[in-house]
């Protein structure tokens, strides 16, 4: 089963497919109405029993949208592969990196990543398995740590990496606007396999960039979740991003940095593609120069 947030005929709404080359069938259509994931999640059971005795064509090839509506919270993981730790001449990690992307820098498969070339001028593509949070979790352990999934998506962790170096954490370099392309849906846990034998590639204007699997990861799935719910609460809806393999643009030598213009596409095995283009920030200008008070 797959869940997707898609612009239908009578406007945008989430929707359900048992699989893929299925037409959607809208929540609407199914007599609910939902307008965040969280909310999707929690109804699931209803969900799937209506899509199941469900008739009709359904929608076919429609422009989906981001599928993660509202989380409390985008956790990241850096430094999750091997081969990525090396290219980045980076140590080891004891244990997992983690920073924060915010909602406000979701995007959606097909949209536009906008770029201030005033901000930066050293953007990269990072694919990475999302996994989507389906009820609340706290202090897991690696016995039920996968029984908190609902599904996973793919994610392009977009970031900034002249501002990554130069700042002191990550989280605003990236944290940009439609820096956190997520979809093209998310399919459910139980129709995805284990998420740690999934390939995952990225390519740029058609050239292969990564080409990897997640069975490489440093810290699996379940690591990252016991590991965070150690500290947090885990809620229906929230979004983890697992890290990303080799073959960044920073890892190549020289540096390959996105451009205006460049197609990024993001894939892992049977949970689809992300699409998205690089363009020039319609709202750049000169930012305001910053100047510390003196006290």
């Amino acid at each position: 089963m797959q869940l997707a947030r898609i612009k239908a005929t009578a406007g945008v709404d989430f929707a359900v497919r048992g699989k893929n080359d299925e037409p959607w069938t809208c929540l609407t259509d199914l007599g609910m109405d939902v307008s965040r994931t969280a909310e999707a999640i929690s109804r699931w059971s209803d969900i799937d029993e209506a899509y199941t005795r469900s008739v009709g064509a359904g929608v076919t090839d429609p422009e989906l949208l981001c599928p993660v509506v509202s989380p409390s919270k985008i956790v990241a993981i850096g430094l999750n592969y091997m081969d990525h730790i090396r290219e980045t001449n980076s140590p080891v990690p004891e244990q997992p990196v983690v920073f924060a992307k915010y909602p406000s820098s979701l995007n959606s498969p097909r949209g536009p990543i906008l770029v201030d070339p005033h901000l930066t001028e050293q953007v990269d593509y990072e694919v990475e398995l999302a996994v989507v949070i389906g009820t609340e979790a706290r202090r897991l352990t690696r016995d039920n740590a996968l029984d908190c999934v609902f599904g996973y998506a793919i994610a392009n962790d977009v970031s900034a990496r002249d501002l990554q170096r130069r700042d002191s954490q990550l989280s605003r370099s990236k944290g940009f606007d439609t820096f956190c392309p997520i979809g093209p849906w998310i399919t459910v846990a139980d129709s995805a396999g284990s998420p740690q034998d999934l390939r995952i590639s990225s390519w740029v204007n058609g050239e292969t960039r990564q080409d990897s699997s997640t069975d490489q990861m440093l810290f699996t799935v379940a690591d990252l979740l016991v590991h965070l719910s150690a500290s947090m609460t885990l809620e229906a809806g929230d979004v983890i991003l697992t890290g990303t393999p080799p073959g960044v643009g920073v890892g190549h030598e020289p540096p390959m940095f996105l451009k205006d213009g460049d197609v990024v596409r993001c894939e892992i095995a049977g949970l689809g593609e992300l699409r998205n283009t690089i363009r020039t920030d319609p709202g750049a200008r000169l930012p305001e120069t910053v100047l510390r008070q003196s006290i």
